[in-house]
């Protein structure tokens, strides 16, 4: 048995070096962007600072101008104004108020005289203690099952001026 090396006559070829497969990396950039996007988008409308009227008016820390916040109150009787796709109305909480300039319509379950929270900016000029809250989202006090869980609440939301029931 002759066990030494042989000789080739044919040239070998190399290995094929592995086609990475383009689509597969386009798709997972694809997914990433968008799992980012809507992760922005949550995070974003998730840090909007919840205060009352109050401590807007008050300018308390986290509550001052130019931040977006949710702001909650009670419309005040008498104040709703519409004009087009624009509402304005006033806003009350621990007898403070604060004007609301509402760009839509807040829609059928809006009324006086109801526990509103309003997202948006608070908008103060310069030098001056009162500003005008711009809302781009309205969310209304809708069930009687909250009423009952927290009347506490809605005891302080209350405002003076409203004798009609609430809805």
């Amino acid at each position: 048995m002759d066990l030494s090396p042989r000789q080739t006559t044919t040239l070998e070829r190399p290995a094929p070096v592995p086609r990475r497969n383009w689509r597969a990396y386009v798709l997972l950039a694809v997914v990433l962007i968008a799992g980012g996007v809507v992760v922005t988008k949550f995070l974003t409308s998730a840090i909007d600072y919840y205060c009352n009227v109050d401590e807007v008016v008050a300018h308390k820390s986290g509550c001052e101008a130019g931040r977006r916040l949710r702001i909650q109150g009670t419309v005040e009787e008498g104040t709703v104004k519409k004009s087009g796709a624009v509402t304005d109305f006033m806003i009350a909480f621990n007898g403070k108020q604060l004007s609301v300039h509402y760009d839509g319509d807040p829609g059928g379950l809006f009324q006086e005289c109801i526990p509103v929270v309003v997202h948006g900016t608070y908008v103060a000029p310069v030098g001056t203690s009162t500003g005008v809250f711009d809302g781009d989202q309205l969310e209304v006090k809708h069930s009687n099952e909250y009423a009952a869980k927290n009347p506490d609440r809605l005891n302080k939301a209350k405002s003076a001026a409203c004798s009609q029931p609430q809805a």
